[in-house]
C-alpha cells in the first residue's frame, strides 16, 4: 500500500503518514527499522505494510516490500 509521509521525528525514527484517502496513521521505530531507510521527508511517497490497522514496515515506494 503506498502513503506520502506527512511527518518523521528522526530522534525517535518515527512520524506519521497519510493514505491516499487522506487517513492520517502514525508508525514507530519497529516499523521504521524494519526497512532499509535512513531518514523520511514530508512528502516521499512510501510503500507501507499493515498489519491489523499498524503499520509494521515502512520503505521508499522505489525499494521492495518483504
Amino acid at each position: 500500500m503506498q502513503a506520502t509521509v506527512k511527518t518523521f521525528d528522526e530522534p525517535t525514527r518515527s512520524g506519521s503518514v497519510y493514505l491516499d484517502d487522506g487517513t492520517e496513521l502514525p508508525f514507530g521505530t519497529a516499523a521504521f527499522d524494519a526497512g532499509p531507510l535512513r531518514l523520511l521527508r514530508s512528502g516521499q511517497r512510501v510503500n507501507i505494510v499493515l498489519t491489523g490497522d499498524r503499520i509494521t514496515f515502512i520503505t521508499l515506494s522505489t525499494f521492495p516490500i518483504p
